[in-house]
């Protein structure tokens, strides 16, 4: 049971003390792994702790192409939309799934469609467009898909003869730039990003797509994730990865913000991007793949998981046909190692963070606290999930085929982990470290065994877990907070929305049969004084009936609706998005 009063119930555990391995390969680029600290989980997944699915419905209609609305049309107001609101709700995800006869095989390959719902004085307009990505241009052109996805492999040219047909898979395999994930920022502009070195600068407002960015242009990585931090002082921080005849690295990259006495310029600038700290790889051959990083205060940390990429078959699969959600796999054999950096100085701690395997894709937040590090973050016990959302399991009939792929899926649920900060050579042995009162676990070094907190009561479990976790970003992240907004998965998509009180750990839901909210995005009140002063807002669809998409607005105090603007469109399932404030 938990603590109702405990706002820091730990993560920590006992600390083990033991020399490194003398292999080179399993330290950071600049730790010496003297320090090891491990962490175990509970033998009891999250999966097996959830309730199993019985008589789901089909969401086939979520997962079907969407159409371009350039023009914006006025939305439908029931209820009251705050007169204060004032800017764009923009949303990002695949929006287009055949080109031709050709079909794409994963959820993730779609093209990318971006959307608007833009409020003003009270009112709504919505807008979408797709984006003029190379990939989506070179497709329509030829009006089938030529350029490969995650999970699709783009078929040789028909028109070529058998032997250029036959060499073509031996050609490396270019990146797309469909960037279908998330909208985010760099001095100032908007871009929409995917996980590969491309992005594409867009226009907030019209929606248009300006030009292609490669991340390795400014700076020595061959992709980047959609998911960077921002810090008071406008610098954006992200993670690329690298390899060389050195090995594998995962690459900390700054880009500096905006300068203000520069001359505004028309087009995309990343100047001034650096490399601040390169961690090696624990298994060079088998890197980890991640969606995500951890950012505080003072440090970053980056969680290098066992799900595996496999670099001999990625250098194989084109020959191969095989597309690149073949090459990952989970090996829970390799455990976790969560990796401290310093993001002033780029130097990576000596201690070794390690836990028992787990999941995540998207953290909740992260803080420091009388020398420790907080993290939270939506986690899970099996990392095979990701190569699962292929259209044809979304596709899957009403009832038992439904149940069956569901219940197959990882669960996540909130977790808390704490990193002492002040383990060394000199730290006594078999003592506790944590000497915080509202510290439950212990940490001794010898034998350590470091256990997480559970950020919830057994209530979560019937909505299935939660992901997509949101916070009152621009006043709380790397600082202590109360409250997360996330979106509920008793479904394959979600299927409602959540608000989580880490204090007491009571939740807040807004759930309707039927309806399969979005990622939710915290707005704050312009005279806000709390931390939840402000409005929730979620884009709701459903497969029961057509063209009856709405964009909710809660109130994030008490998580009641305090309006809604409908819209005659069917939009599909889609991934993240963002608030872009006017005026």
């Amino acid at each position: 049971m938990f603590s109702r009063n405990s706002i820091l119930n730990a993560a920590v555990g006992n600390f083990i003390k033991y020399p490194p391995k003398n292999d080179s390969t399993h330290s950071g680029i600049i730790c010496k792994a003297a320090l090891s600290v491990a962490i175990f989980s509970s033998p009891v997944s999250s999966r097996q702790r959830c309730p199993q699915a019985n008589g789901l419905e089909s969401i086939a209609p979520l997962v079907r192409s969407g159409e371009e609305i350039s023009d914006p049309i006025p939305a439908t107001i029931k209820g009251i939309i705050p007169a204060w609101i004032s800017g764009s709700f923009l949303r990002n995800g695949p929006g287009k799934f055949e080109f031709g006869q050709d079909r794409y095989t994963h959820w993730f390959d779609g093209m990318a469609l971006m959307h608007r719902f833009h409020i003003s004085e009270g009112s709504v307009t919505y807008s979408s467009r797709f984006l003029r990505s190379d990939s989506y241009v070179q497709n329509s052109e030829k009006n089938r898909i030529v350029v490969s996805e995650f999970g699709t492999v783009a078929t040789p040219d028909p028109c070529k003869n058998i032997f250029a047909r036959f060499f073509s898979r031996f050609q490396s395999p270019k990146a797309t730039d469909n960037a279908n994930v998330n909208f985010v920022k760099y001095k100032g502009d908007y871009y929409v990003s995917t996980e590969t070195n491309y992005m594409r600068r867009v226009d907030p407002q019209s929606l248009e797509t300006k030009e292609k960015v490669d991340w390795s242009q400014y700076i020595a990585v061959n992709s980047a994730t959609a998911h960077p931090h921002y810090d008071p002082e406008g610098a954006t921080y992200n993670m690329g990865n690298s390899y060389n005849k050195n090995g594998f690295f995962y690459n900390i990259i700054r880009v500096p913000p905006t300068d203000e006495n520069a001359a505004t310029e028309e087009t995309a600038n990343l100047t001034g991007a650096k490399v601040i700290c390169s961690i090696r790889a624990a298994e060079p051959r088998k890197p980890s793949y991640y969606h995500s990083f951890v950012m505080s205060e003072n440090y970053i940390v980056f969680i290098e998981q066992p799900i595996k990429l496999d670099l001999l078959k990625f250098m194989l699969y084109k020959i191969q046909g095989k597309s690149f959600n073949k090459i990952m796999s989970w090996e829970p054999q390799y455990g976790t190692i969560f990796h401290l950096v310093n993001r002033h100085t780029g130097k990576e701690s000596e201690v070794r963070y390690r836990a028992a395997p787990m999941f995540t894709l998207h953290q909740i937040n992260a803080f420091e606290d009388s020398g420790f590090l907080v993290m939270d973050m939506c986690c899970g016990d099996d990392g095979e999930v990701i190569g699962e959302f292929t259209l044809e399991n979304l596709r899957r009939c009403s009832g038992e085929e439904v149940d069956k792929f569901y219940n197959s899926l990882c669960r996540n649920l909130p977790r808390r982990y704490v990193l002492p900060l002040t383990v060394d050579e000199q730290t006594p042995l078999d003592q506790n470290l944590v000497t915080l009162h509202n510290y439950k676990a212990t940490s001794v070094i010898l034998q350590v065994y470091m256990t997480h907190e559970e950020l919830h009561n057994d209530e979560l479990l019937q909505y299935g877990g939660l992901e997509f976790p949101q916070i009152n970003y621009d006043q709380y992240n790397g600082r202590s907070y109360r409250y997360f907004y996330s979106c509920g998965f008793g479904h394959v998509f979600s299927d409602s929305l959540l608000k989580m009180d880490l204090h007491t750990k009571e939740l807040k839901v807004w759930r309707y049969p039927g309806l399969y909210p979005s990622e939710p995005v915290f707005v704050a009140s312009p005279k806000a004084t709390e931390e939840d002063d402000g409005v929730v807002l979620s884009v709701i669809i459903t497969p029961r009936k057509d063209k009856s998409t709405f964009l909710l607005i809660l109130d994030a105090k008490n998580f009641t609706e305090l309006g809604r603007a409908e819209v005659p469109v069917n939009i599909p399932s889609g991934t993240h998005g963002a608030f872009y404030k006017m005026g």
